[in-house]
């Protein structure tokens, strides 16, 4: 494909894996600098025409989420007052997508209000990873490409050969992608009742199907602190499991989680580069979604159906 038919920016938030799609694609990274003033209010300066060209801007809302979101905004207001033809935000890590609805009262919808911020600055359209709520697609009312991990993480785990294998969800919510991720390595399912007292915290209520002498594969769309996945491998580990491996599209791994899953009977914690890892440890095995990213890239550039990736 030739540069000059579109052309993809970053923001500070993963600059790696934007180096790693345009290296795909085989075209430059557009040039930019986003700095900050004394004040920390942010200054970009975007340095070659965007007019008239198709723009991709990739910046997962990651932590510092705040700084990063404004970012996105900046860059995307800024990309449509330069008059360029058509605005994508790809967002492999969607930020706030814990916050899609009203558990109690006077709780504010934090996702929604994400997605009126961004469409709001001027973007035609979004590419995104594993929304923590699938329901957050019908926030938008622009085209929004949702991109799955479970193929990605199930390839890794069929080229090690495990057998005897059990995939376990950590909770109710993720039945859906764990039997997704089941079927394709040929596993039996599991799944962790649990209940969270507070945010961030979980209690291992019991373990549903049959596990025994298996090979657990744990699967989530998102760790943050590590409580949950660390203290369902101990449950199952203690249960009977054979040996536990873990993996999740989102490495958020806040606060005390590289200590947690350290000490925890975890043997391989696999994620993808969706958001940069600060601190890693040998247990940690990370995939690049760039090659997914940059055919999502071009079929949609090219006017192509983008579900034909995982079909």
């Amino acid at each position: 494909m030739a540069s000059k038919e579109f052309k993809i920016f970053c923001g500070n938030a993963n600059r790696p894996l934007a180096q790693e799609i345009v290296d795909y694609l085989g075209v430059p990274l557009g040039e930019a600098k986003i700095q900050r003033f004394g004040d920390g209010e942010i200054c970009l300066a975007i340095d070659e025409s965007v007019r008239g060209s198709d723009i991709y801007v990739v910046q997962p809302t990651c932590y510092p989420t705040n700084d990063n979101i404004m970012e996105l905004l900046i860059m995307i207001d800024a990309m449509r007052r330069a008059s360029a033809r058509r605005i994508t935000a790809v967002m492999p890590y969607y930020g706030y997508a814990r916050q899609e609805r009203k558990s109690r009262a006077r709780d504010p919808i934090t996702a929604k209000l994400m997605a009126n911020l961004i469409t709001t600055a001027g973007a035609d359209r979004i590419v995104t990873m594993d929304l923590h709520a699938p329901a957050i697609q019908g926030f938008f009312d622009i085209p929004l490409d949702h991109l799955p991990g479970v193929p990605i993480l199930a390839e890794y785990f069929q080229e090690k050969g495990l057998e005897n294998l059990c995939v376990v969800s950590p909770d109710l919510g993720g039945v859906t992608r764990a039997r997704n991720f089941a079927e394709r390595i040929g596993a039996t399912l599991a799944i962790i009742d649990k209940r969270r007292p507070a945010p961030n915290v979980s209690e291992i209520m019991n373990v549903i199907g049959e596990f025994q002498g298996k090979t657990v594969i744990m699967i989530d769309d998102i760790i943050d602190t590590a409580g949950t996945i660390t203290q369902g491998a101990l449950a199952l580990k203690e249960r009977g499991a054979k040996e536990v491996y873990a993996c999740c599209t989102h490495p958020v791994l806040s606060g005390p989680a590289i200590e947690r899953l350290k000490n925890s009977v975890i043997r391989e914690l696999v994620v993808t580069n969706t958001i940069p890892i600060e601190k890693t440890i040998p247990m940690i095995k990370v995939l690049s979604v760039a090659p997914l990213l940059g055919e999502a890239i071009v079929r949609i550039h090219e006017d192509l159906s983008v579900s034909k990736l995982f079909s």
